[in-house]
C-alpha cells in the first residue's frame, strides 16, 4: 500500500511539472509576443509624432502603457511559475529518491505476488479436479436414482392393478348393499304412502264429520237465536209488568228494577261457577282414571319375582302417592278459586228482603274449611274404595294371601291448607301491587328508609364527545339501599330517547339490602345533537329514575391566567410572560 502511494505522488507530481512547464512555456511566449508589440507600437507612435497627428499619438500611448503593464505582470506570472516549478521538481526528486529506497521491498513484493499467482493456480487446478470428482459422484447417484424410479414406477403399476381389482370387488360388494338397502327404503316408502294415506282418509272422514257437526251447530245455533230473542221479549214483557207493579204499589221502580237486575246476574254468576266447577271437576277425574291406568299397566308389567319381592317388603307406592298429591293440589288449587269468587260474592247481595236490604257476609275461613272436609271426606270414600280392590296376581297360585301395597299418608290439617291459602293470596296481592305501581313504606323496627331505595353507580349516564354511526355502551350497577327485601324493575325511557338509547335489563327479583344488580345502555346517535333524559325504574318503594345526558363534541378554550402581573420594573427593561391557551374539548378550533 506504501509503495502504490508512492507511486501514486510520483505520477502526481510529474503531472504538476508538466502542467507549470506547459503553463511557463505559454507564459514566456506571450511575453515576447508583448514585447514585440509593444516595439511595433513605438515606432507607431514615433512616426506619428514626426507626422503631427496628436490623436493617434494619444491613442498610441494608451496602448503602449497597457502593454506594458500586461507585460509586466506576464513577468510577474512567469517568475511565479518559475518558483513553483523549482519546488515541484524539488518535491519530484525527493519523492524519487524515496522511492529508490525501496527498490529492494517492490521486487520482494513482485516475487511475493508471483507466488500468490501461482498458488492460485494450483489452488483452480485442485478445485477443478474435486469439481469433476463430484460431477462423477452426481452422475452416478443421478443413474442410480433413475434405478429406483423405474422400480418405484413399477411398484407403483403394480399396486395400483391390485387396488383396481380391490374397488372393482368392492363396488360389486357395495352395488349389492346398495341394492338391498334400497329395497328396504322402497319397502319403507311403501309403508309411510300407505300410513299417508290411512291418514288422509282419517282426515277426510274428520273433515266430514265436522262439515256435518257445523251445519247442525248452525241449525242449533239459528234456534238458540230465535230462543234467546224470545227470552228476551218476555224479559221485557215481564219487565213492564214488574214496573206497572212497583208504580201501582208506589214504590221507587229504577231502585227495585236495578235490584232485580243485580239478583239476576248474581244467579248467572253462580250458574257459571257451577258449570266451570263441573268442567274442573270432570278434567280431574279423567286425570285421575289416567293415574290408574297407568299404575294398572305398570304393575301388570311387572315380573311376578318383583311382585313376590314387593310384597315381602311392602314399599310405598310412589305412584299412588304423586297421584293422591296431585289430586290434593288440584283440590287446593280449585279451592282458592271458590274462596277469590266468593270474597266477590260477598260484596254483592245474597238475599233481598222485603223492606230494607241486608247484606250477608261470607267468611272466607269457614268456606275454605268446609271444601277441604269434602276434600278429605271423598278422600276418605276413596281410600275405602281402594281397600276394598285387592292385588290380582298375573300368574294364580304364586300368592297364598293378600296384601294392600297402596299406603296413603295422612292428610293435612285444614286449617294449614286454610293458611297456606291465604299466604299465596297475599304474594299474588302484593306481586299485583308492585305490578300496578303502588308502593308501601319501607321500615324496619328502629327505622324508617326515607328517600329512593336504589343507588346508580355511576349517578348520572353520559355520553360525550360521541360519533355520529358509532355505538357505545356504558354498564350501569344498582345497588338497594333501603331497609329490607325489594323488587326493581324497569318502566322505560324518555320520549326523546327512545330512537338512539335501547335498555337491556334482566329483572333480578328479590334484592337484599346492600345487594346490587346490573343493566347495559346501548347509545347509536343517528343525528349531532345533544339528548337529555332518564331511564325510568318501578321499586317496592316507590320510582326513581337514572338520568342520561348525549352531549356533541365541542371545544373549550380556556387561559391558565386571569391577570397578568409584570411587577416593578426599571426603566428600558423587557419583560415577557408566557400565556398557555389549552382546548380541553374534543372539537378543535381556530382563535386569533
Amino acid at each position: 500500500r506504501s509503495l502504490q502511494l508512492l507511486d501514486d505522488k510520483v505520477r502526481e507530481k510529474k503531472l504538476m511539472v508538466q502542467k507549470t512547464s506547459d503553463t511557463l512555456s505559454a507564459c514566456r511566449l506571450r511575453s515576447k509576443m508583448l514585447a514585440k508589440q509593444l516595439d511595433h507600437v513605438d515606432m507607431e507612435i514615433e512616426r506619428e509624432e514626426e507626422a503631427g497627428n496628436v490623436a493617434a499619438v494619444s491613442r498610441l500611448q494608451a496602448v503602449s502603457r497597457r502593454l506594458c503593464m500586461e507585460l509586466e505582470t506576464e513577468k510577474e506570472l512567469e517568475l511565479t511559475l518559475a518558483l513553483t516549478l523549482k519546488q515541484n521538481l524539488v518535491e519530484l526528486w525527493q519523492i524519487e529518491t524515496e522511492q529508490e529506497k525501496y527498490d529492494i521491498l517492490r521486487e520482494q513484493l513482485q516475487k511475493d505476488e508471483e507466488e500468490l499467482q501461482m498458488q492460485y493456480q494450483e489452488e483452480r487446478e485442485v478445485r477443478i479436479w474435486k469439481e469433476k470428482i463430484t460431477a462423477l459422484q452426481a452422475e452416478g447417484t443421478r443413474r442410480t436414482r433413475e434405478k429406483r424410479e423405474k422400480e418405484a414406477q413399477r411398484e407403483r403399476e403394480e399396486r395400483n392393478k391390485k387396488l383396481l381389482k380391490d374397488a372393482k370387488r368392492n363396488h360389486e360388494k357395495a352395488v349389492c348393499f346398495l341394492r338391498q338397502s334400497m329395497a328396504r327404503i322402497h319397502e319403507k316408502n311403501a309403508k309411510e304412502e300407505a300410513k299417508a294415506r290411512e291418514h288422509m282418509e282419517r282426515r277426510i272422514q274428520a273433515v266430514l264429520s265436522l262439515k256435518t257437526s257445523i251445519t247442525s251447530n248452525r241449525e242449533r245455533l239459528q234456534t238458540l237465536q230465535i230462543l234467546n230473542k224470545a227470552k228476551a221479549l218476555e224479559a221485557k214483557k215481564e219487565e213492564m209488568k214488574m214496573r206497572e207493579a212497583i208504580l201501582a204499589e208506589g214504590g221507587n221502580v229504577v231502585r227495585e228494577i236495578f235490584l232485580h237486575k243485580r239478583q239476576q246476574e248474581h244467579e248467572k254468576r253462580q250458574e257459571a261457577f257451577r258449570e266451570q266447577q263441573k268442567s274442573r271437576k270432570m278434567e280431574i277425574v279423567s286425570r285421575i282414571l289416567q293415574e290408574r291406568a297407568a299404575t294398572h299397566r305398570q304393575s301388570k308389567s311387572q315380573s311376578p319375582m318383583k311382585a313376590i319381592k314387593a310384597r315381602v317388603r311392602r314399599p310405598a307406592n310412589i305412584q299412588m302417592e304423586k297421584y293422591h298429591r296431585f289430586r290434593l293440589s288440584c283440590f287446593v288449587l280449585l279451592n282458592v278459586q271458590v274462596i277469590e269468587l266468593c270474597l266477590k260474592i260477598a260484596q254483592t247481595t245474597t238475599k233481598h228482603e222485603t223492606g230494607e236490604n241486608k247484606w250477608r257476609v261470607i267468611s272466607p275461613s269457614h268456606l275454605l274449611i268446609s271444601l277441604t272436609q269434602d276434600v278429605l271426606q271423598e278422600r276418605g270414600d276413596e281410600d275405602t274404595e281402594r281397600d276394598k280392590t285387592l292385588l290380582v296376581p298375573e300368574f294364580p297360585g304364586l300368592w297364598s294371601r293378600e296384601c294392600d301395597l297402596h299406603k296413603v299418608p295422612k292428610a293435612e290439617d285444614p286449617t294449614q291448607l286454610a293458611l297456606r291459602t291465604i299466604r299465596t293470596q297475599m304474594a299474588k296481592k302484593k306481586m299485583e301491587k308492585l305490578q300496578t305501581g303502588t308502593v308501601h313504606k319501607q321500615t324496619v323496627p328502629a327505622q324508617e328508609h326515607k328517600g329512593c331505595a336504589f343507588h346508580s353507580k355511576p349517578s348520572c349516564i353520559h355520553f360525550k364527545d360521541f360519533d355520529v354511526g358509532q355505538i357505545y355502551k356504558k354498564k350501569i350497577i344498582l345497588t338497594n339501599t333501603s331497609c329490607s327485601v325489594n323488587y326493581c324493575r324497569l318502566v322505560g325511557i324518555s320520549e326523546c330517547l327512545k330512537d338512539s338509547i335501547s335498555v337491556h335489563f334482566d329483572p333480578p327479583g328479590k334484592m337484599s339490602s346492600g345487594m346490587s344488580c346490573e343493566f347495559l345502555v346501548t347509545f347509536k346517535p343517528m343525528i349531532n345533537k345533544g339528548l337529555e333524559g332518564a331511564v325510568m325504574f318501578m321499586a317496592q318503594t316507590g320510582s326513581f329514575s337514572v338520568p342520561l345526558k348525549c352531549t356533541v363534541k365541542t371545544c373549550m378554550l380556556a387561559l391558565d391566567k386571569e391577570l397578568i402581573d409584570f411587577g416593578s420594573l426599571v426603566v428600558g427593561e423587557t419583560i415577557s410572560r408566557p400565556i398557555s391557551l389549552t382546548n380541553s374539548g374534543a372539537l378543535g378550533a381556530r382563535f386569533r
